[in-house]
């Protein structure tokens, strides 16, 4: 039996939820936004009581352990050695995608992102403004992939930094060493930097696999890499939570360093409080979390393998899942399941509008409910 409760109703209202509140008053069930319907960690839940009956919120640094703590953390989990001084505590690993796209490349120059990715990559690109080439991922084993063999041939001219989304939202795949040591040769080759987005690395859900940063590769690699982090998935505490960029090289540390405490803000004094504490005791939690997790994701695969015009692929990380949605001959497969009060996240976000995202980190009753409320909506389209 495991030592949390995941089934435990907790009820989201009136505490200003995007996900629960775009659809308030309607008979929705939501399961888009990425963010979890489970309570964070007790010790996380602690730490954050402790420091609010302070009763003081004044101006606040990074704990002075927390880039060490961070450090013990890569090297345990990823068997990834990194110097303190490489780390910059950032907001968010949004605000570290666009400075990245921003500060990295010049304004004639050109990024590389995957297609289809999570849109933040994309919109960082197209409001900096930055050209950008897609890399279309392709299903192969069952698992969403890059086009290996193609990569160098979207390399063009002016191409100076690629983005990676691993493990790979919305696809769920997490790349093997050989993967990723493809396409950091191309990059190399091609003298391209590299932004890799690495916030879902705790939520590897197949046991047989293993997280790899893609800088943890060679010197080389980490050289022309940033590396882009948070706990506030893992954790779910993305209203308070952190990131972090790691650049061994100073010139790209420099970089990502652009406006912060400037235009950018610093994290919040609870931010720092949930991330410290989660780092130092939130593990057993997590592995409890990540065996509900896959309980969650087999179930998504088995039903929604039984509605014949839906396809999903294998979830390998991630409390998400991608589904190919053009079997429907829908014109808006997203409009349909949302008339049947189910709230996904539209392909159209990811540029790929015949699919849709599903977040399954919810109570398995709740997620048994949405399900059943996709096959009743495909059942009651009209005959071809």
């Amino acid at each position: 039996m495991m030592p949390f409760d995941f089934d435990a109703p907790i009820s989201r209202s009136n505490t200003d939820s995007v996900r629960w509140d775009a659809h308030l008053g309607r008979d929705v069930i939501p399961l888009w936004v990425a963010d979890m319907d489970f309570s964070s960690p007790p010790c996380v839940v602690e730490a954050l009581a402790k420091r609010v009956r302070h009763g003081i919120f004044g101006y606040t640094h990074a704990p002075v352990d927390l880039r060490t703590a961070i450090c013990r953390h890569l090297e345990h989990d990823y068997s990834w050695r990194v110097d303190p001084d490489w780390i910059v505590i950032l907001p968010s690993v949004v605000s570290g995608l666009y400075t990245a796209v921003r500060e990295l490349t010049k304004p004639h120059e050109a990024v590389l992102i995957p297609k289809p990715v999570y849109h933040h990559l994309r919109l960082a690109c197209s409001q900096a403004p930055r050209a950008f080439t897609e890399i279309p991922l392709a299903l192969e084993d069952d698992r969403w992939v890059m086009p290996w063999h193609q990569l160098h041939d979207l390399c063009g001219e002016h191409t100076k930094l690629a983005l990676l989304c691993n493990p790979q939202n919305p696809g769920g795949t997490v790349y093997s060493k050989s993967e990723l040591t493809q396409f950091a040769h191309v990059c190399e080759q091609n003298d391209i930097l590299i932004c890799s987005d690495e916030i879902h690395a705790g939520l590897v859900l197949n046991p047989a696999l293993r997280h790899i940063p893609i800088a943890s590769l060679s010197q080389s690699i980490s050289m022309r890499t940033v590396t882009l982090m948070s706990l506030n998935k893992t954790f779910n505490f993305p209203g308070i939570g952190l990131a972090w960029a790691v650049a061994e090289n100073p010139t790209l540390r420099q970089a990502m360093q652009t406006n912060l405490h400037q235009t950018i803000a610093d994290p919040g004094l609870l931010a720092y409080t949930a991330t410290l504490s989660a780092l130092q005791g939130g593990e057993s939690w997590r592995q409890s979390l990540l065996e509900y997790l896959r309980g969650n994701r087999d179930t998504v695969i088995a039903r929604i393998r039984a509605m014949p015009q839906l396809k999903v692929s294998r979830i390998d990380a991630t409390y998400l899942a991608w589904i190919d949605c053009s079997g429907l001959n829908h014109p808006d497969p997203h409009s349909l399941f949302l008339a049947a009060g189910v709230a996904l996240s539209p392909g159209a976000q990811f540029n790929a509008p015949q699919c849709v995202r599903l977040n399954f980190a919810t109570q398995r009753a709740r997620l048994h409910a949405a399900l059943d409320r996709m096959a009743l909506a495909i059942g009651a389209m009209p005959s071809a």
